[in-house]
């Protein structure tokens, strides 16, 4: 590992000095792709309220959490997975999980038109209150999303709404709660493999155990928890959209603290329906990097909507539940 930082922006600069943060957030999205956000707003008590009852829930035995095994969340995509049973580059990652999204009615156009990735959660009767925390987290850190785009959007020369205007009134958004098992410094089964994120940010909180490394400037880097702030990292869909200026950064999870580690990463992405473009009037490099890129793939040949993408991108993550999402 290596010296270098992953920097920090203050979110609460944007309504103090936009100026100042669009050029702080120019900076770490062309130099790494990773910054940590501070004073971003969500309570201490929610994000370790968060924390506590998802311990809860994976403390639970097997068979209680396969009562909502993803394969019952049917075109929704939500539910449990257990260890081993999700895959990066084909091969499967050392962690458990849970994968929410908005909550939705049976009487909302978009499941009632059956689009993929929208739904209802699922959820088990314990831990009390999970269902009311996962809720409340996920419209909390939607916000901070939108936020942080007007940061980048600044930060592009564009109008500070230019995402939502375009992209993100009715974003995709897709939550998910890992547990990494223990493992020591002897073992060195990836969490998870080297990968790129598909939309547009990751917004990621994790415990005090670390272990997320990240590819910047061809060298890996740790990214340490810092007391009170997310991650936050940008994904394919924005490296299409900046035509590469700036970059989806490859990284990976690595847990050998001997004690079990939580994530909990928030993608947010455009909408289903939405077909991505590039900005226009922006510089950008000359040159693809897809014979850089962790799978050898090109964001910049990206076509049809962020619907059709992502269903390509996460049916190779669990490729057998893609047929029962596409039927």
């Amino acid at each position: 590992m290596h010296d270098v930082q992953i920097p920090i922006i203050d979110i609460s600069l944007l309504d103090r000095n936009p100026k100042e943060i669009a050029q702080n957030i120019n900076v770490v999205c062309r130099e790494h792709g990773f910054f940590y956000i501070a004073n971003h707003g969500i309570s201490a008590e929610l994000q370790a309220q968060l924390k506590n009852l998802s311990q809860a829930f994976f403390n639970l035995p097997l068979s209680e959490k396969m009562k909502i095994d993803m394969s019952k969340g049917g075109k929704a995509w939500r539910g449990f997975f257990p260890v081993n049973g999700e895959l990066t580059s084909g091969q499967p990652d050392l962690k458990e999980g849970i994968y929410f999204g908005q909550e939705l009615s049976p009487e909302h156009p978009l499941v009632v038109s059956q689009t993929p990735m929208h739904g209802a959660n699922l959820f088990l009767e314990q831990p009390l209150y999970f269902k009311e925390t996962v809720l409340d987290y996920i419209e909390k850190v939607t916000q901070l999303g939108q936020r942080i785009l007007e940061g980048i959007a600044l930060s592009l020369g564009l109008k500070s709404d230019y995402f939502h205007q375009n992209y993100t009134k009715d974003p995709l958004i897709l939550f998910r709660i890992f547990h990494y098992p223990a493992q020591d410094s002897t073992q060195s089964q990836w969490g998870v493999g080297e990968h790129t994120d598909y939309g547009l940010l990751t917004i990621l909180k994790q415990d005090e155990v670390g272990g997320l490394q990240v590819k910047s400037r061809g060298q890996w880097i740790d990214a340490p928890p810092i007391s009170n702030t997310f991650i936050c990292n940008i994904g394919d869909m924005l490296d299409r959209m900046t035509g590469g200026l700036y970059r989806s950064t490859p990284h990976r999870v690595l847990n050998q603290s001997g004690i079990s580690r939580y994530s909990f990463p928030l993608f947010f992405d455009p909408g289903f329906h939405t077909k991505v473009h590039k900005i226009e009037n922006i510089d950008t490099p000359l040159e693809d990097d897809c014979n850089e890129r962790w799978d050898q793939s090109s964001v910049h040949e990206v076509s049809g909507t962020y619907g059709e993408y992502i269903l390509g991108k996460v049916g190779k993550v669990f490729p057998e539940l893609l047929k029962g999402v596409q039927d």
